[in-house]
């Protein structure tokens, strides 16, 4: 079993409006009428396609803009560009850092136009939790218009679609509801929310007015809410954090219509109150978006793959158990089971992907403060948004971020980077685990969740951050240390140290009772946002282009070792043999890829007792004609053009009956495609034969029913085989060869056909069919043995056309997104390369200086020779019952005209055929079945399993959080957000002072009438 995957090749670095998606979390589905749920109701019938033509019809713009908080002196006004990508609208401030907002258009209850001083275009919006926000456009007047058109327009839509509807009952399964309106219902303050046996929380503290969407609400909540969250809700200051985020979410919206101001920022850095930590996950991330779009497909995928069992099905199962063991949730069989069901639906979902190292541990996290439906949706944003093939089969994500990683710690920790390259200590060894478990398994869950709260908020370089300011404190707390470690052991066992330290004192022995307050693990977040601060999204996004060649390379290495070590047999080739075979190959499925083929039902695959077959790369027909152009001379045609300015060689792939035929005789499994191993068995059975088994094999391709017997048709073929194979020879030697295999071959074969009993011997033998069995293995023999030039050619040369060549590594397509790159990109392309090689072809045949030369697949004649006289191979008594009216076709052609037929000299590029109707259909390759590999490339970095072992820590203990809800509402200040304050970055608005109170005068502006 092999897989071979090209996809790595086929990156391309994201677009600017790919990159602007990506900022603002928006799904990919966005502007389109695609979703993972499909195509929805049947009952819906034309009215939801007159819908769907609509919404993609639907424009996207970028307009500059001023965005005011509709409560005056509550927050700045901020200058920015606001984008509009239907069904979504979005803001980010010019500094892309400060505030950023991304709301579904269907939370936006009215849009009106403010009556301001005269060159003021101003839009207030009233959002669904009664909030309002002013956005003031400061582009030129038809700019503003043409946007307040396209919204207007895609306002409608979302009304059409009925999605404004949908907003409130998803509402209710959010926590944030809940907050705010216990907050802002005091007389039932007194209540009491419990975590239900379910894992949800029923609450009920109004009459359900719409100032209160939380009435009778079943909020979504993980498993902690049963089985408690990690840490101590008194040592993590669980109510103050709770009772800051009620305020900020009162005014400046939850969920779907959350606004993030730097104060967002900041209570994230503080860290998320355990109830509340689940939705602003997935509201960060945008996993809450993919939820909102595709209700109950979560539900629906478990149900229609219920009982399905695969490769990833039975790894999941192994994995379940090493998931935070520790955590009690996971000693039951509910903790179990909900973490088996979100793998297995993420496996199903992206079957290409399937389960991978390291995910069980994150889904178990996150599990811990999300519903099932929550973490299965956040799972997919992580794995395929915000960290790339870090979940992958080949890991190439993952791998590409270590050698940025090693990289960046050279550039800001050089002390570290020379001892451990003196020592040869693996910084990988270390840091990988960090990266794939998001420091879940490398220190205390209740600080590994908190890095978790900022990844989310700021994106990967969070973790580029952490790791260079972990190796930084290490350096000043056990610099003597670090510096003594000479292997990679002793810097694992330092590492664990100082992460089971976390909680201590950074400054045990000050004098100061607030320095003596401060532990490590806020000491390193510091160092994290304030020192290395310069390590921004654009800084990783260079060093991954820059190293990206080298991963890729480094990872088809391993998979081209692997698919050899997994070969069941190397047949009588050598491995650097095979090595050959595998870059031929690799090359044409670079140039020809198979085609995707979806999957057949689950139940048509597998039974609930028998596991689906590993997945196989095997390739089609069209690649196999690219492979064999790569490996057999004859099978391409090659072109020696010389016009005086050059002289190149131009490679076409040959397409003919016999390599389809080939293709087929080597499909052993009758799968109608091929793998690996099926191309190193077919070589093998060609490229070591001697004469007679060549000319048995020769034999054997073209007796289609492989009764022994070779019909009248099919040495029609075998004939049309040999012309093919000797179309580009020097000289008519060749050609005369053939027309004598066929005239002794009809002669023959006519003169052996048994007659009826008491038939004269010199009588006419009976006519035959031409589809019925005509000649055998022995009289085959025999009459290529009658001529010199085919013995000597099934003897060395057939096998000679067969060659491993060493194929020429092909060069990754560059990344280099800069204005030069990409105009040498666009330059040197395929297509301009041939419009280039064309003119100069005209300018040579103008000058008389344009020569073409077809190279021939043999060679081994190099002057015109004429073709040798046949002589019969009948004995005189055999020549009296010769019938010279087999020769002929099935039309009645005589003899001679079908022998000058074959000889006529041949021209066209595909081969020449023989005039002769056939009985019987031949394969044709427009009807083969091909089908398609499952990508999927082996572990790259297997290796680190061993290190994926979580350390257990004390402070991972669960603490009971039942007094937490008695204080949440009357609990003063207590300086929780005291800790960020030393890493705040100032916040630019981007505004002066005029612009910043004309902004303010826009929120108490009136609508114009």
């Amino acid at each position: 079993m092999s897989t071979i995957s090209t996809h790595l090749r086929n990156f391309k670095e994201p677009t600017k409006e790919q990159l602007t998606q990506l900022f603002f979390a928006l799904p990919p589905s966005v502007n389109g009428v695609s979703s993972a749920s499909g195509s929805g109701h049947n009952n819906t019938g034309n009215s939801e396609k007159s819908v769907g033509a609509a919404e993609a019809e639907l424009e996207k713009m970028e307009i500059n803009a001023v965005l005011s908080l509709g409560v005056q002196g509550e927050e700045d006004s901020y200058a920015g560009k606001l984008y509009l990508f239907p069904p979504y609208l979005a803001f980010a401030s010019l500094d892309r850092k400060s505030v950023r907002f991304t709301l579904p258009l269907c939370t936006i209850r009215r849009v009106e136009r403010l009556n301001a001083r005269a060159g003021i275009y101003a839009l207030s919006l009233s959002l669904w939790h009664g909030m309002k926000i002013v956005v003031q456009l400061t582009s030129l007047r038809p700019t503003a218009d043409l946007f307040c058109s396209l919204l207007r327009d895609a306002l409608k839509v979302e009304l059409q679609k009925g999605k404004m509807k949908a907003v409130k009952p998803f509402v209710k399964t959010c926590y944030s509801e809940l907050l705010v309106a216990t907050a802002s219902a005091p007389e039932n303050a007194d209540e009491k929310d419990g975590g239900g046996a379910s894992g949800k929380s029923a609450a009920a503290v109004d009459d359900g007015g719409p100032s209160s969407p939380a009435a009778d609400s079943m909020y979504l909540g993980g498993l902690g809410l049963k089985f408690k969250f990690p840490g101590d809700p008194k040592k993590l200051r669980e109510a103050s954090k709770t009772k800051l985020w009620t305020n900020y979410l009162k005014t400046h919206g939850r969920n779907l219509t959350l606004l993030r101001y730097p104060q967002c920022t900041r209570l994230i850095q503080v860290g998320l109150p355990n109830r509340l930590r689940g939705e602003m996950w997935e509201t960060l991330s945008g996993s809450l978006y993919l939820r909102f779009e595709n209700p109950g497909y979560y539900e629906k995928i478990l149900e229609e793959n219920a009982g399905r069992t695969n490769t990833s099905t039975e790894e999941i199962e192994k994995d379940l158990h090493r998931s935070l063991p520790e955590y009690s949730a996971y000693q039951s069989e509910e903790g179990i089971s909900a973490l088996r069901r979100v793998l297995q639906a993420y496996s199903f979902k992206n079957p290409e992907t399937g389960y991978c190292q390291a995910m069980n541990i994150l889904a178990a996290a996150i599990l811990i403060y999300m519903s099932e439906e929550q973490a299965f949706w956040l799972l997919e944003v992580i794995c395929d948004r915000l960290l790339p093939g870090y979940y992958s089969p080949s890991m190439h994500g993952t791998l590409l971020d270590q050698r940025v990683f090693e990289s960046l710690v050279q550039r800001c920790l050089p002390v570290i980077h020379d001892h451990f390259q003196e020592v040869d200590v693996q910084l990988s060894v270390a840091s990988l685990p960090w990266f794939l478990s998001l420091f879940i398994n490398s220190m205390p869950m209740v600080f590994a969740f908190r890095i978790i709260d900022c990844f989310f908020c700021m994106g990967p370089k969070v973790l580029f951050q952490v790791g260079l300011t972990s190796g930084t404190a290490i350096l000043k707390i056990n610099g003597e240390k670090l510096l003594h470690i000479q292997d990679d052991g002793q810097f694992i066992h330092l590492m664990r140290e100082y992460f089971a330290s976390l909680g201590d004192s950074a400054h045990p022995n000050s004098s100061d009772p607030r320095a003596r307050a401060i532990t490590r693990f806020q000491e390193l977040l510091l160092v994290s946002f304030r020192e290395f601060a310069v390590i921004t999204d654009e800084t990783i996004q260079s060093e991954r282009r820059k190293y990206r060649s080298e991963i890729v390379h480094s990872i088809e290495s391993f998979s081209k070792r692997a698919a050899i070590r997994n070969l069941r047999t190397l047949e009588r080739f050598t491995k650097d043999q095979v090595g050959l075979i595998y870059d031929a190959l690799f090359k044409a499925i670079c140039i020809e890829p198979p085609p995707a083929v979806s999957l057949p039902p689950p139940s048509l695959l597998t039974t609930k007792d028998q596991a689906e077959e590993r997945p196989e790369t095997r390739i089609g027909l069209r690649t196999f004609r690219v492979f064999l152009s790569e490996i057999c001379t004859w099978a391409r045609t090659e072109k020696i053009v010389s016009n005086g300015f050059q002289q190149r060689i131009d490679r076409e792939v040959a397409e003919h009956e016999l390599i389809d035929r080939l293709f087929y005789f080597w499909d052993t499994s009758y799968r109608g495609a091929l793998s690996f191993q099926d191309l190193v068995s077919g070589l093998d059975g060609v490229m070591f034969n001697d004469l007679m088994e060549n000319i048995e094999w020769f034999f054997n391709l073209h007796d289609k029913n492989k009764d022994g017997y070779l019909t009248k048709d099919e040495v029609l073929t075998l004939s049309e085989s040999l012309l093919f194979i000797f179309r580009h020879e020097i000289g008519d030697a060749y050609l005369g060869a053939v027309s004598r295999f066929m005239s002794n071959a009809f002669e023959y074969g006519d003169a052996l056909l048994p007659r009826p009993e008491g038939a004269e011997s010199d009588s006419e033998p009976p006519p035959i069919g031409h589809n019925q069995p005509y000649m055998n293995l022995a009289t085959f023999r025999m009459v290529v043995l009658a001529d010199e030039i085919l013995e000597s050619f099934f003897e060395t040369d057939f096998s000679s056309t067969f060659r491993l060549e060493p194929v020429p590594i092909q060069d990754i397509p560059s990344s280099n997104t800069g204005i030069l790159g990409g105009l040498w990109h666009n330059i040197a392309s395929d297509d301009n390369r041939k419009i280039f090689n064309r003119f100069t072809d005209e300018i040579g045949k103008t000058i008389g200086k344009h020569q073409v030369y077809t190279r021939p697949a043999i060679g081994k004649y190099t002057a015109l020779e004429e073709p040798k006289a046949r002589e019969s191979l009948l004995t005189p008594t055999m020549r009296r019952t010769a019938s010279k009216s087999s020769l002929g076709s099935p039309s009645d052609v005589p003899a001679s005209d079908a022998s000058a037929s074959a000889s006529a000299p041949e021209t066209s590029s595909s081969g020449s055929t023989l005039s002769v109707d056939k009985s019987e259909p031949t394969v044709s390759s427009a009807t083969s079945a091909e089908f398609s590999p499952m990508p999927s490339m082996f572990h790259a970095a297997a290796n680190a399993a061993a290190f994926m072992e979580r350390t257990p820590f004390a402070i991972d203990d669960a603490k009971d959080d039942e007094d937490e809800s008695d204080i949440e509402t009357d609990v003063e200040d207590d300086g929780v957000m005291d800790e960020v304050d030393a890493f705040l970055e100032a916040h630019d608005s981007g505004l002066t002072e005029a612009e910043r109170e004309l902004a303010q005068d826009l929120i108490n502006a009136e609508p114009v009438k």
